[in-house]
């Protein structure tokens, strides 16, 4: 087993890693989906064709409670099974933190442009339109402090969940060079 991990990877809102195995692709989802049943205690789950959402069973759910997505490929280059797992919130949580950044983007963007134009101009139409900028950034930097608590929050999770794929191949790993 190889695992691949870049710098970047701990500083993005949701982490990623790649494992190589030689496992195949059916294997390791079979494998994958016994696994799960094993420690249905800790995790809980679903496990399809190419991969799976895992999620950590806990008494608190936060809102950027984190969840793994892995995905089995072949690559022919290493031909090797290549799992890629990506941390991160749920998809509805994902989506909405971007929704507001795109949402206060466009804001901040209209604003600056409204003051630009009015200043060009010598108008004083748009009084607004700076100090709306500013809140408009304040929003923004609040939105991204959010996303920076939850993955703090949420990082024992993410640590068991990375820990959940590794063993979750190791262990198969060891079976087949004991079998």
């Amino acid at each position: 087993m190889k695992i691949e991990e870049t710098v970047l990877d701990q500083i993005r809102s949701r982490p990623r890693f790649k494992i190589f195995t030689d496992l195949s692709r059916e294997e390791y989802t079979a494998d994958l989906r016994l696994f799960l049943k094993e420690n249905a205690a800790e995790y809980n789950g679903n496990i399809n064709v190419e991969g799976g959402l895992i999620i950590v069973k806990t008494e608190h759910n936060n809102y950027w409670k984190p969840c793994l997505a892995l995905r089995a490929e072949h690559d022919a280059e290493e031909n090797k099974t290549l799992i890629r797992g990506i941390f991160g919130p749920t998809s509805s949580v994902w989506t909405f933190f971007m929704f507001l950044n795109f949402i206060f983007g466009i804001m901040w963007m209209v604003a600056i442009t409204l003051w630009y134009v009015e200043k060009q101009i010598k108008s004083n139409d748009f009084w607004w339109a700076l100090p709306f900028s500013f809140v408009v950034l304040l929003c923004l930097a609040l939105t991204f402090l959010a996303a920076r608590i939850g993955k703090y929050k949420a990082k024992a999770e993410m640590q068991q969940l990375r820990k959940f794929a590794e063993e979750s191949i190791l262990h198969f790993e060891n079976d087949q060079v004991a079998g």
